[in-house]
């Protein structure tokens, strides 16, 4: 198999990669036995919930299982028995999430500062982890996010207890090649997040499917931009989380439906999709003002601010000798065409003095 860079793992599909050798080794860089059981479940959802099984009391227990199976979560962590009979009685001990992965982060970073110096470290993380961690921080914090949804705010906090398996990527790579790293490297290879106890280690597949825009956000239209064998999904427009059936619901929109829709920021999203101009053109929107730049539009959104559109005619023929006709969105304060135009520019109305219309 050939070796994957740094952030082709961050964003690499497929199941768990026979991690427990690697999830062992990592143990023994630092410095601790083996855990007595390595349990892999399909999804960040699915760990969390067995780290709150283990770790949490009845009502906590109770929450979980109740948002995992109106989730429609499958697997062993969908209901109290399977969680039970997951870990057969074993006692996790304690976590050792910081005697894995923080205190080797922190002799790596040590060593790194001691060699380069302040200005070097601060070029090698910009070169590498630097570069890939916003992107990565993105999707860390959707999943954390969806997580919340599911079982509320104490199962998010049990997700700060986990190692982020291939999320690790921007960190181990500014450190690629550093010693005592190995486990953590291994595993972030072929899995997704765990959590590692004294006796017991939870690992987690990556997402069998993975779906960004090109500024590395979740985003898709028809179907989850981020899903993992078990059920758990992420859906999202260009990074904004939406609901399960909203692809769906594109298809059919009107612009009533997307008037009545009470979330400002959904309601963006169908805006976008359903398109400006023709919101415009369907929703018996007015003419405003209009001189020889063009026409200014505006429709008033509940709960939103106005949308105000100026349209234009491009003064350069097309091939076929038509004008094309464009709607350029301006700040809802425009009152006059001209003003819009002009501001699109970066221009007051007083300075935009075009030699030609276009």
């Amino acid at each position: 198999m050939a070796t994957l860079t740094w952030e082709q793992t961050a964003f690499a599909t497929g199941p768990a990669d026979d991690v427990e050798a690697g999830v062992r080794r990592a143990y023994r860089d630092a410095g601790l036995a083996g855990p007595e059981r390595v349990v892999v479940l399909g999804s960040p959802a699915a760990g969390a919930a067995a780290a709150a099984w283990l770790t949490g009391d009845d009502d906590l227990r109770r929450a979980v299982e109740d948002g995992l199976r109106a989730a429609g979560l499958g697997g062993p962590a969908e209901t109290a028995a399977g969680l039970a009979a997951l870990f057969d009685g074993v006692e996790p001990g304690r976590s050792v999430r910081d005697d894995v992965r923080t205190a080797p982060w922190e002799r790596a970073r040590r060593a790194a500062y001691a060699e380069l110096g302040p200005a070097g470290w601060a070029a090698q993380w910009a070169e590498t982890g630097g570069r890939l961690w916003p992107q990565v921080d993105r999707l860390v914090t959707a999943i954390r996010r969806a997580v919340a949804d599911l079982g509320g705010e104490e199962l998010r906090r049990l997700t700060l207890d986990a190692v982020l398996g291939q999320h690790d990527a921007p960190w181990l790579s500014a450190f690629d090649g550093s010693d005592g790293l190995a486990g953590l490297r291994q595993v972030a290879g072929g899995a997704g997040w765990w959590w590692p106890y004294e006796r017991v280690a939870i690992v987690t597949e990556r997402p069998v499917e993975l779906h960004r825009d090109d500024a590395g956000r979740l985003h898709r239209g028809d179907g989850p931009a981020m899903a993992f064998s078990d059920g758990f999904a992420l859906h999202a427009w260009h990074g904004m989380p939406v609901p399960a059936d909203f692809g769906a619901a594109m298809t059919a929109l009107t612009p009533s439906r997307i008037r009545e829709e009470e979330n400002a920021e959904l309601r963006r999203v169908m805006l976008e999709h359903f398109g400006f101009d023709r919101y415009l053109a369907e929703s018996g929107a007015e003419a405003q003002q209009s001189d020889e730049t063009g026409v200014l539009w505006r429709i008033e959104l509940p709960g939103d601010e106005p949308l105000v559109m100026v349209e234009v005619v491009n003064s350069t023929p097309e091939p076929d000798g038509t004008s094309r006709t464009y709607f350029l969105r301006v700040p809802p304060w425009v009152r006059r065409a001209r003003e819009g135009v002009a501001w699109t520019f970066g221009m007051t109305e007083g300075d935009y003095h075009p030699q030609r219309e276009t």
